[in-house]
């Protein structure tokens, strides 16, 4: 959906004055108008559309999401209805037709909005059904990246990365402007939305924003000219599935600074254990065990909070090899061979590949 001229819906809660109008006569040179509306281009216009149709989706009965506040959330079971905005544009899911349509007509009545029927494009990602289940992917992103970037006639590479080679800040000749690389980084990160293959490769080039050199820049070429191989790969939502939350945890996470929780507040349910593999027989016998040993103090707590989950039964640890360990594709690189394995197993589908 899309609202109808959305700033002007919002309301201004200070007093905001402009210059009359062309052709609007004036009875004194100091004559203004003082806006009871938003207008198109305050710098508040924005913000007060987004606080009005906030407000009108609680009272609709919708839940803010913490984590990302631009996801809305309502009722549950087959009446679930997720609402997900950006700016003036809005994408409703439900498996009930009827809830959908309920809630366009309401936001109408409000609004006025522009039903632009089944999702197909929606900022850059383009969405395809199928009876087995939906593919995502952003092939025209893609295309349109290696064109500015001068790629889409490279040839193609397939991985990422170099096995043998680690980036680091001191290798290299500092690049005279790094706009160019900026550019590249900035728009593979949004490419990673529906490419977790490159996901790995391109953490590492936005470690060196602030000074990258010319090794850096190679390394962003590289990445290119594996999307060259295939612009259109995407995932794929199965229609038949069970619901199992299942983790895959790498030995090398040491590598990583920062780490990030994975929080979902869609109304699902999860019955059972998650199952958390790892390839390490030793971090699961120091999880498992209740004694501390010299050696693991600095991670008392850690293992506090996997223990505790552990004995709740929320988790359970499972040792898997290093070659089905599904997590190393984004802590390492990998040589073509292995590289392909991985991914191949990470639900990416190229819709537009003929075979």
């Amino acid at each position: 959906m899309d609202v109808n001229n959305a700033f002007l819906h919002g309301d201004l809660e200070e007093e905001v004055y402009m210059h009359l109008p062309l052709g609007l006569p004036a009875n004194t040179d100091r004559q203004v108008c003082r806006l009871n509306k938003s207008l198109y281009g305050l710098k508040q216009a924005s913000r007060q559309w987004n606080t009005k149709l906030n407000i009108a989706l609680q009272k609709m009965g919708f839940k803010q999401s913490l984590p990302d506040n631009s996801l809305f959330t309502k009722g549950e079971g087959q009446s679930f209805i997720a609402l997900l905005i950006y700016v003036d544009d809005i994408v409703a899911a439900s498996a009930d037709l009827e809830a959908i349509q309920e809630v366009k007509n309401q936001l109408n009545d409000m609004f006025q909005i522009k039903d632009l029927g089944p999702m197909k494009f929606f900022l850059g990602l383009e969405v395809a059904r199928h009876r087995k289940g939906i593919a995502v992917c952003q092939r025209k992103y893609a295309i349109e990246l290696l064109i500015d970037t001068g790629f889409i006639h490279s040839k193609p590479v397939h991985s990422p990365t170099v096995l043998s080679h680690k980036l680091s800040k001191n290798e290299g000749e500092p690049l005279e402007d790094n706009t160019q690389y900026r550019r590249i980084v900035g728009k593979l990160l949004y490419l990673t939305i529906t490419r977790p293959d490159i996901g790995f490769a391109t953490q590492q080039l936005s470690q060196f924003l602030d000074k990258p050199t010319d090794l850096h820049l190679q390394a962003a070429h590289r990445i290119l000219r594996y999307i060259k191989a295939a612009p259109g790969q995407g995932l794929f939502f199965p229609v038949a599935s069970n619901l199992q939350l299942r983790a895959f945890s790498d030995s090398d996470w040491g590598a990583c600074v920062d780490t990030r929780k994975s929080v979902t507040e869609l109304g699902i349910h999860h019955n059972g254990a998650a199952s958390v593999y790892c390839d390490s027989k030793s971090a699961i016998a120091i999880a498992e065990n209740p004694v501390f040993h010299e050696r693991t103090k600095h991670i008392e707590l850690d293992c506090h909070l996997v223990r505790e989950r552990l004995s709740k039964g929320i988790i359970k640890l499972l040792h898997i090899t290093s070659e089905n360990q599904l997590a190393d594709p984004f802590t390492k690189s990998h040589c073509p061979k292995s590289f392909n394995h991985y991914i191949s197993k990470l639900g990416l589908m190229d819709l537009y590949n003929p075979a």
